[in-house]
């Protein structure tokens, strides 16, 4: 999950203090030690890290505050770099952040797998043979979703999806491709698409 820079800093100093002396600071001893006016800011920051499930409290103790390792490093995601924002318009001003982005921080805590593209069906969403989907696997799925649906109980597709009725129909977003129509109880969701993920080399 991304943390700010701040937070950040607030992680390293209890992590170093906590080393040092063989317990966790106070509030007061956070605030002196990255030059914090406001217990109230401490306290916001330490709580915003332990909604984030990066920091512990014990509450009927003092100096309870232990750094948590990351929960993506628990479920194998590999952590990278967030930079800053890249303009695909107008150029913007590259700032570089301190923040992170993970796998984890796209799927939380739903249940997900991955599926390969072969086709240009779903191209006009910029979802083209070669890329990987990141599917939620889900029984249901709202109007004018992207879904993975198995027709007849055999074949599957990548495509939008749309009740007619007593008719599903599945919507390719590909101006040459017409769309898949089929009964309701022939046509099951398999999942809906959170994401892709596209190598170029």
């Amino acid at each position: 999950m991304a943390i700010t820079r701040r937070q950040k800093e607030v992680i390293d100093f209890l992590s170093g203090f906590t080393t040092k002396n063989g317990y966790s600071p106070s509030y007061e001893e956070i605030a002196s030690g990255l030059g914090l006016n406001s217990l109230a800011t401490v306290h916001k920051h330490i709580t915003n890290l332990q909604n984030k499930g990066l920091l512990q409290r014990a509450h009927n103790r003092s100096r309870s505050i232990d750094v948590l390792p990351a929960r993506t490093s628990k479920k194998g995601f590999e952590r990278l770099p967030l930079l800053g924002r890249i303009a695909a318009g107008q150029p913007v001003e590259a700032i570089e952040t301190a923040e992170s982005i993970s796998l984890g921080d796209i799927i939380g805590n739903r249940e997900v797998f991955a599926l390969e593209v072969r086709g240009d069906s779903m191209r006009d969403e910029h979802i083209v043979s070669g890329d990987y989907v990141l599917v939620e696997r889900t029984r249901t799925a709202r109007e004018g979703e992207i879904v993975v649906a198995l027709i007849d109980g055999a074949d599957a597709t990548l495509k939008r999806f749309y009740r007619e009725g007593a008719m599903i129909r599945l919507q390719p977003s590909n101006k040459e491709m017409a769309p898949i129509y089929a009964p309701a109880a022939n046509v099951s969701i398999q999942g809906k698409v959170l994401g892709i993920i596209r190598k170029y080399a």
